[in-house]
């Protein structure tokens, strides 16, 4: 684990404890959470499709696509205890078989080129230490028509559109709840090869 993540985990006073990490942050982005995993199944893709989640945490994201989706999704973290605590929440789903959690980095991510289909990642964005390398990692290992949602406060992912490289970004506000302002946005991308780039409807 990086210094990143222990500063997350402290900040909460929940270092070495996802138990209780979990219940808090279920509790405190119950809204985003559902709007993702809303977003992603909403995507249609197909059995065949691959989905990996960076910053993971406790895997209840990528847990509850993979419940409510036919197609393998990956959840990624720097913490050992959080991706130790994905897997065990993973065994006693319905969708064990197509759900893998992996220790690693997104400014180095531990997969061959051209892998997924999508990759998301939900209020974790603001603790990447090189957001330009992880834009660059994502980039990589997305398939050719793949895409990328990265979803955060909008204040934060200024700092993800000031890094940008090898393509264009989007950021749309998101409504998460039921207050008229909306504090959370979503910016997309796609990979290296414009050419090959999806269309992406409004959010």
């Amino acid at each position: 684990m990086n210094h990143l993540s222990r500063q997350r985990e402290a900040m909460l006073g929940l270092s070495g404890k996802p138990s209780h990490y979990d219940r808090v942050m279920s509790t405190a982005f119950r809204g985003i959470y559902a709007r993702v995993v809303a977003d992603v199944c909403a995507l249609g893709l197909g059995p065949e499709a691959r989905v990996l989640d960076i910053g993971c945490g406790t895997g209840r994201v990528a847990i509850r696509i993979a419940e409510q989706a036919a197609f393998h999704v990956d959840g990624l973290d720097l913490s050992g205890d959080m991706i130790g605590f994905s897997r065990a929440a993973a065994e006693r789903s319905p969708a064990a078989s197509r759900l893998t959690f992996t220790i690693g980095d997104v400014a180095a991510l531990p997969f061959p080129d051209g892998q997924f289909d999508l990759v998301i990642s939900s209020m974790s964005q603001h603790h990447w230490a090189d957001a330009g390398a992880g834009v660059r990692e994502i980039r990589r290992v997305l398939r050719p028509t793949g895409q990328a949602w990265i979803y955060d406060a909008r204040i934060a992912l200024r700092r993800l559109r000031a890094s940008r490289s090898d393509g264009p970004m989007r950021t749309d506000a998101v409504r998460t709840g039921r207050l008229p302002v909306r504090l959370i946005g979503r910016t997309r991308f796609a990979t290296a090869r414009p050419s090959a780039a999806p269309a992406v409807t409004a959010a």
